[in-house]
């Protein structure tokens, strides 16, 4: 029987192995072993420390009125698959601490090590965490308990948001979902806003998250800001939606970068103005523009949509009027190259897993608690990107052409 062909590495996973490399000086599958023991250990220390602080109501160097409070540790050696290890059990002065992710006198943890570390891999929700634990070990765990688990995430999602960047993106799409958030016992509503970047290689990466809530020039001049400082020197064409103070922040930044409005945008704000039984008619005609062969033909095309529509639905065509200068940017290239700028599928996809977090909890209880399943939520959907954009050799070439001398060839 054939041997089934191995998977392209991911870039999630080349990350993790040179950093594993890196730490861990690796030069043998034993070596291996070890750093997986070393990584198990540290993730069970942790989990321990959390359930420590879950037990008596405050943190380590935290004041507390409780009459309880940690009184040491105690040395314990358990077994993995990868072999003994030594951890340090968190002990109270009223011995009332029952440790439950390795519980009193047990010593074999062999069967739960995968477990633990694809709970993490996975980027379960609260609730789901809070399942697989039962389903492991047969008891339930509080939603706080597993918030404060989950919260030793928090200094590795700000590696990863500091992490560095390439030098030069092709193609940069800045994107918006919105979450219902609690603050203060009040619902408000956060954008997400989502910072995809097509490498040289023709690959989708996911730059940054943000979470915020008022957009301004002074705002994403900032966000730039933070890409340049992470090593980023040239983005050749950000492609975004109608995003307040974003093209005058580009310009400011980034003053050589093409700022295209995001067409798919375009035209879903455009629909907004129109009745359903004209949509799909008025959806044809906005096509007409777009795909229209030069910029002269599109801006005539544009006259007559307006003229056509204009009486019914007066603000329709507004935008497009309004915004040409960003909009007309696509025209100067092929249809391959206007497929990958203005139908922005690579970041569309991602967006579907971010909105089946909404239909998982309708609010989140803070920011941070959204920041958190975003960042799980994108390393789980980005593991298999692994692939280039199609026809990206013919999509690459093109833009050499247009942006000459900015592309290494």
């Amino acid at each position: 029987m054939a041997r089934r062909k191995r998977e392209q590495m991911s870039e999630g996973k080349r990350n993790i192995i040179a950093g594993l490399l890196q730490e861990y000086d690796i030069k043998s599958a034993e070596d291996i072993q070890d750093a997986l023991k070393d990584l198990l250990g540290d993730t069970i220390q942790q989990m321990l420390e959390a359930e420590m602080d879950n037990h008596l109501g405050y943190e380590l160097y935290e004041r507390s009125d409780s009459p309880n409070s940690r009184n040491g540790k105690k040395s314990k050696t358990i077994r993995s698959k990868y072999g003994e290890m030594d951890i340090d059990v968190p002990q109270d002065r009223e011995s009332s601490f029952e440790p439950k992710i390795v519980k009193k006198r047990q010593k074999d943890i062999s069967g739960i090590d995968d477990k633990i570390i694809s709970m993490y891999a996975k980027g379960m929700t609260t609730r789901q965490i809070s399942e697989q634990i039962e389903d492991i070990y047969g008891f339930e765990i509080s939603e706080g308990m597993v918030s404060d688990i989950t919260d030793r995430l928090l200094p590795e999602i700000e590696q990863w948001q500091q992490r560095p960047l390439e030098t030069i993106y092709p193609i940069i799409y800045i994107d918006a979902v919105h979450f219902s958030v609690r603050d203060n016992n009040v619902i408000k509503k956060l954008a997400a806003y989502i910072i995809l970047g097509i490498s040289e290689n023709g690959k989708k990466e996911v730059l940054s998250i943000q979470v915020g809530e008022n957009e301004s020039s002074k705002y994403w001049l900032s966000v730039l800001n933070e890409l340049k400082n992470r090593g980023v020197k040239d983005i050749l064409i950000i492609c975004a939606d109608g995003l307040t103070g974003i093209k005058e922040s580009i310009g400011v930044a980034f003053p050589n970068t093409e700022y295209q409005r995001c067409i798919v945008h375009q035209v879903r704000n455009t629909l907004k103005y129109v009745a359903d039984k004209d949509k799909k008619e008025f959806a044809e005609d906005l096509k007409k523009i777009y795909h229209a062969p030069s910029e002269e033909t599109g801006l005539n095309r544009l006259e007559e949509v307006s003229e056509k529509w204009g009486e019914k639905y007066p603000n329709a065509m507004r935008s497009w009027q309004k915004n040409w200068d960003a909009i007309s940017p696509i025209f100067k290239f092929s249809a391959d190259v206007r497929k990958v700028i203005y139908t922005t599928n690579a970041i569309e996809s991602l967006n579907s897993t971010y909105r089946r977090l909404n239909s998982q909890r309708s609010v989140f209880p803070s920011g941070t608690a959204l920041l958190k399943s975003l960042y799980l939520a994108t390393f789980e959907a980005t593991k298999k990107w692994t692939n280039q954009l199609r026809n990206w050799g013919k999509v690459y070439g093109e833009l050499s052409i247009m942006y000459e001398g900015r592309l290494p060839e």
